[in-house]
């Protein structure tokens, strides 16, 4: 039998109670294919009225992760099929099976790519951020401040590429990063050798060299990856 789930607390309930019912499903709780247990059930189960959990249902029928139908109940369904990286925050929370790995396979492969492109294409612009956004990696007056700014580095090097498919990618990753941020800041925690690992990549775009950007960010993704995953709890994500 499953453990009894926290009660919500009142308040935004709904939006509390959507957060929670979807973070369950991300993490298998309630997997695709399966049925949610019946209302009344449910609701007790989470502390809340019906009516709170029909709202909330509503809401997660709307973002396409359950559906309902008339004597049968409510079915998850797979979102995977979603196609939305708006769920990439939780699914990254919940390792929901094999995603977090997923995503940092992405972040390698499609961050190499732009490197490259940036070499080839950026302009003086792109180049004079990139060197101040280097500087403040290194200056940053703590981890968190260095974290930022690296990802800022990565918005101008999505910009920088001229291919807006991977500059929406890149843009999606990091707005699915930031939220979450705080499991992976081991590699921030000493801002200037942050800055020296980064450090390659920027001057291979500052020299217009795409071969050189290419290994490079291949080499500073993966260094990055093996300390996020070992620093701090990254390796205990519930």
């Amino acid at each position: 039998m499953d453990e009894p789930l926290d009660l919500i607390e009142r308040g935004t309930v709904v939006d509390a109670l959507v957060a929670r019912i979807r973070a369950d499903i991300l993490n298998g709780r309630y997997p695709p294919g399966s049925l949610l247990p019946p209302e009344r059930a449910l609701a007790e189960s989470y502390g809340v009225t019906r009516t709170s959990l029909k709202h909330a249902l509503v809401r997660l029928a709307q973002a396409g992760l359950i559906a309902t139908k008339h004597g049968v109940g409510t079915r998850v369904l797979d979102y995977a099929r979603l196609r939305s990286l708006e769920l990439l925050p939780e699914l990254v929370m919940a390792d929901a099976p094999g995603w977090f790995v997923e995503i940092f396979e992405t972040r390698r492969e499609i961050g190499a790519l732009v490197a490259a492109r940036a070499a080839e294409r950026a302009g003086d612009a792109h180049r004079a951020r990139l060197t101040d956004l280097l500087e403040r990696v290194r200056d940053a007056a703590d981890a968190d401040a260095a974290q930022v700014a690296e990802c800022d580095v990565h918005r101008v090097l999505g910009e920088a590429c001229g291919n807006r498919v991977y500059r929406i990618l890149v843009d999606t990753l990091l707005d699915a990063y930031m939220p979450v941020r705080g499991l992976f800041v081991h590699p921030f925690t000493d801002p200037p050798a942050a800055a020296a690992r980064l450090a390659p990549v920027v001057e291979a775009v500052l020299t217009g060299d795409p071969a050189r950007a290419h290994t490079a960010a291949t080499a500073y993704l993966a260094e990055t990856e093996r300390l996020m995953l070992g620093g701090n709890g990254a390796n205990d994500i519930p």
